[in-house]
């Protein structure tokens, strides 16, 4: 899919491949109201809205962002409502049948997360779940009862923690797929920092993707 991105808008890679693949042929997306959390470029909705969504609502913190996304929307013919804010806060008071999300995971040595650096495509945190354990914990509150989420992060940031916190919330989450892709350039930057604090095995260059569907228990 050809995309613009403008500097400093998260450019879709093999995460986001892994995703969308999930979603078009689980049939996840079909007829569905769906939202896409952090949507950075649009990949993500403008996947969704080819795969037959009903509707579909993105979101994204970054003026950046949301600009990408009408535009790369408008490019692609496809109906997407995008809107500026913090994780679910646009949508306050809504319910949808299908949330995906991409969001920053890549383990950084601050526990600040910044705001007007690129940094913020990516930076969540010393243990890369700053915005995966608010996700998990607050996406019940714009899932329909019979909705799903799916997900998408590196097992760096922990899989058993991502379905541990999906459990708390009250919901059932299982691993729907798995795939390795070499280290991109901000993983092999942090690699020597990773190793020093037990992430990743030395010499490791090999990043571990999960996709994690969850419904209601």
């Amino acid at each position: 899919m050809l995309l613009l991105y403008p500097p400093g808008v998260y450019r879709a890679e093999g995460d986001t491949d892994l995703l969308a693949a999930v979603m078009r042929e689980g049939g996840y997306a079909l007829d569905r109201t769906v939202l896409d959390i952090g949507t950075g470029s649009g990949a993500l909705a403008i996947a969704a809205a080819r795969a037959g969504a009903r509707s579909v609502t993105a979101i994204d913190i970054s003026l950046r962002s949301v600009m990408a996304t009408r535009l790369n929307s408008w490019l692609h013919g496809a109906a997407i409502s995008v809107l500026r804010g913090d994780l679910f806060g646009p949508v306050a008071g809504r319910q949808f049948d299908l949330v995906v999300a991409n969001p920053p995971y890549v383990p950084s040595e601050s526990a600040v997360l910044p705001r007007h650096r690129t940094g913020r495509c990516w930076d969540a945190g010393r243990d890369g779940r700053a915005l995966l354990d608010r996700i998990c914990a607050e996406v019940v509150d714009v899932l329909r009862p019979d909705g799903t989420l799916l997900v998408v992060h590196s097992e760096i940031s922990g899989t058993a923690q991502t379905l541990a916190a999906l459990s708390s919330a009250g919901l059932r989450g299982q691993v729907l797929a798995r795939a390795n892709v070499p280290f991109g350039p901000v993983m092999l930057g942090r690699a020597a920092w990773l190793e020093s604090q037990g992430l990743i095995d030395p010499g490791q260059r090999i990043e571990k993707l999960v996709v994690i569907g969850a419904r209601y228990a």
